[in-house]
């Protein structure tokens, strides 16, 4: 059975959440437990797949047992809430997006990524090969689909600018989370919102060619594409298990880049439903971006990138001046799991 779309869902009625967040949060109780392990709770971006593998492999290979925690992973009924879900207290860390955590916190929500999953965009455009789309020239005068998300039409309109396109040259068609069933129905000629390493396989299963347009390619400032991220409080008061969380993810995602068997096992013992094969030729091409290909630590995140993604969705219009970078993460915990 064809899956939606994991493409990023939007961040809904963050300002509900606002009074609540500090209210709820500060429930947390403190570590009393007498040895047992603390109970951790860690809700998806959207349905298991390979991006999400080393969670499990770090479960199964009792990483999270040797730093005395016990961690429930577990998708969201709703993904769209999984930032006011931390927020509120209800979740202890959450998968979501760098430019959803810094407009989450524009919106008041304490939140604060503490490691980066996915180093580089796997957001892309998509269009089947018999379009002829190859470049973002060729939109022009085509139907577009969109998901919703916020950053949709400032990325698109940022690539299309590259090529001299402007946005009142395509037509912009909402179509949800419905990317690739509305590509291949024929209801837009191109789509974004769409992952490079997961979608356009997808697409290729259902017997089309695709052609993808990738976004850092054309004007669009690298970033991180998943993060983990809990609370301000939570850094604040707990950080020993914050830390221990980052190491036991840094020991499973590098037995996951190391053996990619053994992160599709431990996968679908979680999700016995997910698509092995398609999984199988999506995590090669993105396992070399848990770590850069290994040129940096699993997790880690530079001021840098923060500072120039959060510059582009200020001038974009996606983000006012009051949300500072620096705040919106932090690379300590990741240093000091890795330092051990």
């Amino acid at each position: 059975m064809m899956k939606l779309s994991r493409a990023r869902m939007p961040l809904l009625s963050l300002a509900l959440l606002v009074v609540l967040g500090g209210a709820l949060a500060a429930c947390r109780s403190e570590d009393d437990t007498g040895g047992e392990p603390v109970e951790v709770s860690l809700a998806l971006d959207w349905y298991p797949w390979a991006a999400h593998s080393g969670i499990y492999l770090a479960q199964e290979n009792g990483y999270f047992e040797d730093e005395g925690l016990e961690v429930s992973v577990y998708v969201p009924g709703d993904p769209a809430t999984g930032l006011q879900l931390v927020a509120s207290g209800e979740d202890d860390f959450v998968i979501s997006y760098q430019a959803d955590v810094m407009i989450a916190r524009g919106a008041g929500l304490p939140v604060k990524s503490v490691a980066a999953l996915v180093q580089h965009p796997l957001n892309s455009i998509m269009a089947l090969g018999s379009s002829g789309i190859t470049t973002p020239a060729d939109l022009a005068g085509k139907k577009v689909g969109i998901t919703g998300v916020p950053s949709d039409e400032a990325l698109l309109g940022a690539v299309l600018a590259q090529a001299g396109v402007g946005l009142d040259q395509i037509e912009i068609v909402n179509v949800g989370f419905n990317l690739v069933q509305s590509l291949l129905g024929g209801q837009v000629d191109a789509v974004i919102g769409a992952y490079w390493v997961h979608e356009s396989i997808l697409i290729e299963q259902q017997g089309e060619t695709v052609n993808v347009i990738r976004l850092e390619e054309w004007g669009v400032p690298d970033y991180y594409e998943l993060v983990l991220v809990t609370t301000d409080e939570m850094v604040a008061e707990d950080g020993e298990t914050v830390e221990k969380v980052v190491r036991a993810l840094q020991q499973g995602y590098a037995d996951a880049e190391a053996d990619h068997e053994a992160a599709l096992d431990a996968l679908i013992a979680a999700a016995p439903d997910t698509d092995r094969e398609l999984e199988e030729a999506g995590l090669p091409l993105l396992a070399p971006f848990w770590t850069d290909s290994g040129a940096v630590p699993f997790g880690t995140q530079t001021l840098e990138r923060w500072e120039t993604y959060g510059l582009w969705l200020n001038e974009n219009g996606l983000l006012d001046d009051s949300v500072e970078p620096a705040q919106a993460f932090t690379n300590e915990y990741v240093e000091g799991a890795a330092s051990e």
